[in-house]
Parts: C-alpha cells; sequence; structure tokens
C-alpha cells in the first residue's frame, strides 16, 4: 500500500468556515486495520482535516524532509507514530525527527501496542509529546483516537509552519 491522501472536511462551529486551514496530519502506521478505524474516527469527526499515510519508517523520514514524489507535501501538524515499524522502526524515526532543526516542532504522538517501560522512558526522552498505547478493543480504539482529535485538534495550540 503506498502513501494515501485523505481529506475530511469537517468544520468547528466558527462563523468563517473558509478562513480554516485543515489540519494537516501524518499517519505512521503499517497496520492496514489500524489505518482503516483512524481514517474512519478522523473522517467522521469534527475537525476539517487531511490524512495522510505512510507505511513504514523510512518512508515517512522521506516524507518529512520533502524528498523524491514528497517533494510537494506540506508540512504536518502532527505526526501520529508507531513504534514497530518496518524498515526503520518508529523510535528512530522519533530521534530523527526531534534532531532535525526543522522537523523537532512538530508535535509527534506516539500510538502503539508497547507497554515496555524501556520505550516509555525512550520515547519520552527523544521528545515525544505524548506516548498512547493502542487498544486492542475497538470501541476502546476509536474512543483514542476521538480523544487524540479532541485535545490536539481543538485545545492544543499548535505551533505555526514554515513552507
Amino acid at each position: 500500500m503506498a502513501k494515501e491522501q485523505i481529506i475530511f472536511y469537517k468544520y468547528p462551529k466558527m462563523n468563517n468556515h473558509r478562513s480554516i486551514k485543515p489540519i494537516n496530519i501524518l499517519l505512521v502506521e503499517d497496520n492496514p486495520a489500524d489505518i482503516r478505524l483512524t481514517q474512519e474516527v478522523f473522517k467522521e469527526g469534527r475537525i476539517r482535516n487531511i490524512l495522510n499515510v505512510v507505511m513504514d519508517g523510512e518512508e515517512a523520514m522521506i516524507y518529512l524532509r520533502k524528498l523524491g514524489k514528497y517533494d510537494k507535501a506540506e508540512t504536518p501538524d502532527l505526526v501520529l507514530l508507531d513504534l514497530n515499524l518496518p524498515k526503520k522502526d518508529g523510535r528512530t524515526v522519533l530521534a530523527e525527527i526531534k534532531a532535525d532543526n526543522v522537523l523537532m516542532f512538530i508535535p509527534v504522538i506516539v500510538l502503539t501496542t508497547s507497554a515496555a517501560e524501556q520505550d516509555i522512558l525512550n520515547t519520552y526522552s527523544h521528545h515525544a509529546n505524548c506516548y498512547i498505547m493502542k487498544p486492542v478493543d475497538l470501541a476502546q480504539f476509536i474512543n483514542v483516537v476521538r480523544s487524540i482529535e479532541e485535545f490536539w485538534l481543538t485545545i492544543v495550540k499548535l505551533p505555526k509552519k514554515e513552507e
């Protein structure tokens, strides 16, 4: 499955919808079921967003650095990052994002099945903005993604991007 872009046009309750830019989200996830669920939750959400999907760590860094086919990609406002990825794992991706003077300001939410204390410590030591364990229960997974949307896309003030 190649990189996928889905645009969801939901608007928050504000007067001038045309002036609201969608929130650009990069989902770095290799599990097709988790991708589909995440897409559905953001599609049904109330925040206008663009959800881009890459399925491995190497492709995530190519996307973020705007190389090759991603040379016109918009810098995401938020990254949802799985840790257990093919080619380059999420731990390395996180370290590279936060070591890069341009990318380091992008909030990174680690969304993973790992409950290992060492993973939690390592991700925070590499400046992850939060660590969320993926629930195995479908309803709980949907609630987690909705909570991410509610908190990160409506309450948190994200940094402005320089394009």
